[in-house]
């Protein structure tokens, strides 16, 4: 590629001149300008940006404008692979090696990386840290070292990998060599404990907000969790999104049931045959697939920018995993919806996988406290917006007009009197027994289980008839969201009184609750914060016709129609409909080699249209 070398040697100390050159982008968002200049001065830096901010472009053009090689850490195979084929469309020399290539393909790439012809090479940490690899690189000139996912070197991040500690070694091998750590999750915990482990206590710390205007969030209380799926997925119809079940047969099942009622699903995890997961996932990255049922195996490092909607039939394990996870929907910017349905049965079983857990008794307490932090974003009736960012230390006033809570706000009634019955029955019951058992007492129900235990004889048989059982369901929810009950897995789930129950027993407390309305099916217009499409019925006939075009064009080369054009700039270009080549240098996201690659067969296809 002797023009995109010479490029480079001509934009070496010029960040805006590669983000318009190579990139096709007209101005930095944000704090990339600042990012991109401090390490290309040599800088360290830990960049904290959520999602969709642009991270990539903050160790990308400062690997162009440096002399070297950038080296990009990251566990994410998935990502690296759609992320170095993105950057060859647009001209950059790119390339990874991981154990998904054969050893012909990683010793050609090796040589590559010896004669100086890679700009950018992305590497496992346990390939990084190998012997080998540490003395190729010892005899080169790294542009710079980009630790990407950065939360998984600590403990308290959601995902950590014990691989990832050695990377400290970074400092002392390779001194002078700017590092970037790089995250989109990590509480104030993880971030501090992360910048120590990385002997990065002198970089300077770049961190955005975490909001994530266009994604509208939803949660609904588990009733029929299929059936709620369906209609949810009655918006996105043909569009692109995931549905993450927390077991692998659970993804099998939703996934044939979903198909059986006429929407394409395909199923996603780890147990299934290798050649079979690797196709499924690539018919979703290659739009043949619009729904992905998975497991949490699925979706760290998908660099896909077009999935309209992420949707929970299990509870996440914390507010961290939540966030990441829902953060795979609308990466372009456009609007995208983050939709779960919760139950009690989902809070039990991960209270229970957090006791049986072979980790230490500190980091259990610290799973508890996330846990508990996710159960309070589920049951607050306050904006859901706001009961996230606090968890990431970020005030946000509330009201933002684009969360469920705020488009319909929940109405809350006096539980006081329900919830010392229900409290009293736990306690009079001997603390034995299950939500079931405990709700067939108040409704007075003689099941057999409740005259074998002598249950229909106690004070509080019958007392709760005038509240249904899905009623009683709420209720005994959100007192365990809020810590007042717990289940104790050691007695198959029997429900246990907390301390927070005595003053509410004793009359001390009053007790409000959020009245859960059936689901309606309908959806009220955002208030604010939604990021609209306006099209006229001519502009989106271009748009999709060019969406045709970029989809036969990434099936001839084999790779996602994502890496050659993003949705954004196919909908500029049939806004602004380009009669000739300059004339598309200013839409967004289209560079000089993607035009002089694939600027006549979209020209052909405006004309058409014209």
């Amino acid at each position: 590629m002797p023009e995109f070398m010479e490029l480079k040697r001509e934009t070496m100390v010029h960040p805006e001149g590669v983000l318009k050159d190579v990139f096709g982008l007209p101005s930095f968002r944000g704090q990339q300008g600042d990012i991109i200049r401090h390490v290309v001065d040599g800088g360290d830096a830990v960049v904290l940006l959520p999602t969709g901010a642009g991270k990539s472009l903050c160790y990308q053009i400062p690997a162009l404008c440096r002399e070297g090689v950038g080296i990009v850490v990251s566990p994410l195979i998935a990502l690296m692979r759609d992320q170095v084929e993105a950057l060859r469309q647009s001209g950059v020399r790119a390339a990874a090696l991981n154990s998904t290539l054969t050893p012909e393909e990683a010793q050609a790439i090796r040589i590559e990386l010896a004669a100086g012809r890679l700009d950018l090479l992305y590497v496992t940490p346990e390939r990084l840290v190998s012997d080998g690899f540490m003395g190729l690189l010892s005899r080169l000139q790294p542009a710079l070292f980009a630790i990407d996912e950065a939360h998984c070197i600590s403990q308290w991040g959601h995902d950590f990998r014990p691989e990832y500690l050695q990377l400290a070694m970074l400092k002392e091998r390779f001194p002078g060599v700017p590092r970037l750590a790089l995250t989109a999750t990590a509480d104030p915990q993880t971030r501090d404990d992360l910048i120590h482990r990385l002997q990065l206590d002198d970089a300077r710390v770049f961190s955005a907000s975490f909001d994530r205007p266009n994604i509208r969030y939803t949660i609904v209380r588990k009733d029929n969790a299929k059936t709620q799926l369906k209609e949810f997925l009655r918006a996105h119809k043909d569009a692109s999104g995931i549905v993450y079940c927390l077991s692998r047969k659970k993804v099998e099942e939703t996934a044939e049931w979903l198909t059986a009622q006429g929407i394409k699903a395909l199923p996603y995890h780890a147990g299934l045959d290798r050649s079979v997961r690797d196709a499924n996932q690539d018919a979703f990255l290659k739009d043949e697939g619009p729904v992905l049922v998975a497991t949490i195996a699925f979706g760290m490092g998908i660099d896909k920018p077009d999935v309209r909607f992420v949707a929970h039939l299990d509870l996440p394990s914390s507010i961290e995993a939540y966030y990441q996870e829902t953060g795979r929907a609308g990466r372009d910017g456009l609007p995208s919806d983050a939709w779960m349905a919760y139950g009690m049965g989902d809070l039990t079983l991960r209270r229970r996988m957090i006791d049986e857990a072979a980790s230490p008794e500190d980091v259990k307490q610290v799973e508890r406290a996330k846990l508990d932090a996710l159960l309070g974003v589920c049951e607050t009736t306050a904006c859901r917006r706001q009961t996230l960012l606090a968890h990431f230390g970020e005030h946000h006033a509330g009201g933002c007009g684009n969360c469920d809570t705020c488009l319909s706000p929940s109405e809350t009634w006096d539980g006081t009197e329900a919830a010392r019955k229900a409290l009293s029955a736990i306690y009079r019951t001997g603390q034995r027994f299950g939500a079931g058992h405990v709700i067939d007492v108040l409704r007075g129900n003689k099941t057999e289980k409740v005259e074998r235990f002598g249950h229909d004889g106690l004070p509080t048989f019958g007392v709760g008839k005038d509240i249904d059982v899905k009623g009683w369901q709420s209720v005994f929810r959100q007192l365990a969201a809020r810590g007042i009950i717990a289940a104790d897995h050691a007695a198959f789930g029997a429900l246990k009184l907390e301390e927070k129950a005595r003053p509410i027993l004793q009359g001390q407390e009053p007790v409000e609750f959020r009245r859960d309305l059936a689901p309606t099916g309908r959806r009220r217009q955002a208030k604010g914060g939604d990021i609209e499409i306006s099209a006229s019925p001519e502009d989106e006939a271009l748009f999709q016709a060019l969406r045709s075009e970029r989809l036969r064009l990434a099936r001839e080369q084999g790779v996602p129609p994502f890496v050659i054009l993003h949705d954004t700039s196919l909908r500029e270009m049939a806004r602004r409909k380009p009669s000739a080549l300059d004339e598309m240098t200013d839409i967004p996201g289209v560079g000089g080699a993607k035009i002089a690659r694939y600027g006549e067969a979209f020209l052909a296809v405006v004309a058409q249209h014209g």
